[in-house]
């Protein structure tokens, strides 16, 4: 039986990850972890029987009465989660944590030697060479839980990685694909929401609609598979049936396709090195099937070009972008920032952000800090000018 935490387990990836859980006779939680959803992590640790639960949020984890829940050992506050991981006996540690808030449990869960499975993509972005160096030095395996990047995984692994020439990974495109800058200026909280495709947290949904997700998913991918920033494509296909594609050096592509459907990505790095059935619908393959691919618009979509341009600088660069991008976010559903003010705020930071590598964790909350407050400042001056 594998022993799995499992952080972020009310959120979107963690509610799906319990439903694989369920489906398994393999898989046994031991730990859970949220931010603020005290009363589903409460649900759900009772009905698994956990014991050790975290909360990030202090004036949530208030509300959990010792004297009605005497048997629940609750780690409190931002390093609870990785308190968790360090605390608990585990196999396998899934991070669906969002945000830099991860990063401190990816770390935590590489230096316990457990086995990762990662949805957390910013541990990578803002840290991608101490999370990898972590990973190498340990000799764990990180087990993306991305759709593109499980697909990559296991295409790679087919094809054997000196086979492999280039990278595709593809973007549903959002709910924007075609929209003038014209257009975007007078776009709202809920049509930015409201994703063609996939059912996600409020966040990484606005991300897509930047096509901001697909540039984390280029400096993840680089990390993640140790190829250049060049070797990485990015292609619209709105039907979000091929995952991703990778080209190899024969002039050959082998392509990952399958329905949109989280569980599949997450029961893959759960179980490995083995495959567990999941309850998905199959793809009709017989009922106009229709692909279709497309260049990225990275002039009205400038999140993937700068994405690029911040990984080309280093660490300290695409940890200030993924601040930026975080507080601008934030700043766009709270209705104090524009949504084209999303990519002038990460702009503006990566022109005065430093470059070069990040050797320590807190020499990436140094920069995550800094980042954060020059972000705020931005967001404050363009919503003044808006």
């Amino acid at each position: 039986m594998k022993r799995v935490v499992i952080l972020g387990a009310t959120g979107s990836i963690g509610v799906q990850a319990l439903q694989v859980v369920a489906a398994s006779r393999d898989l046994t939680v031991v730990g859970l972890s949220c931010d603020r959803n005290v009363a589903l992590l409460l649900e759900q640790a009772m009905s698994l029987g956990v014991n050790d639960v975290a909360v990030a949020d202090k004036r949530a984890a208030a509300t959990v009465s010792a004297g009605l829940y005497p048997e629940l050992n609750v780690r409190v506050g931002p390093g609870g989660a990785a308190c968790l991981v360090r605390e608990v006996e585990a196999d396998l540690v899934l991070n669906a944590i969002v945000g830099f808030a991860g990063l401190e449990s990816t770390l935590a869960a590489l230096e316990n030697g457990s086995a990762l499975a990662l949805a957390n993509k910013e541990s990578l972005v803002c840290a991608g060479s101490l999370v990898t160096g972590a990973a190498v030095r340990r000799g764990i395996t990180i087990l993306p839980v991305d759709s593109e990047h499980s697909a990559l995984f296991q295409l790679v692994a087919a094809a054997g990685k000196g086979a492999v020439d280039s990278l595709v990974i593809t973007a549903s495109g959002g709910p924007f694909q075609g929209r003038t800058p014209l257009d975007l200026a007078t776009v709202t909280r809920e049509q930015a929401l409201a994703h063609p495709t996939w059912s996600m947290g409020d966040k990484i949904t606005i991300d897509s609609a930047t096509l901001m997700n697909k540039g984390l998913e280029v400096i993840e991918a680089h990390h993640l598979f140790d190829v250049p920033y060049d070797r990485v494509e990015v292609v619209v296909h709105p039907q979000s049936l091929v995952h991703a594609l990778v080209r190899l050096v024969d002039g050959a592509l082998l392509a990952h396709l399958g329905m949109a459907d989280m569980r599949v990505p997450i029961a893959f790095a759960l179980h490995y090195p083995e495959r567990a059935p999941v309850a998905v619908q199959p793809l009709d393959l017989l009922g106009g099937l229709s692909l279709e691919f497309s260049a990225a618009d990275e002039e009205t979509f400038p999140a993937i070009r700068l994405a690029r341009e911040a990984g080309a600088r280093g660490d300290a660069a695409t940890c200030a972008l993924n601040a930026a991008n975080e507080v601008a976010v934030h700043a766009f559903l709270d209705g104090n920032l524009p949504f084209p003010g999303i990519w002038k705020v990460v702009e503006a930071i990566l022109e005065d952000s430093v470059d070069g590598p990040l050797g320590t964790y807190g020499e990436v909350v140094a920069v995550d800090e800094w980042a954060r407050r020059r972000a705020s400042e931005a967001c404050v001056s363009l919503f003044a000018g808006s």
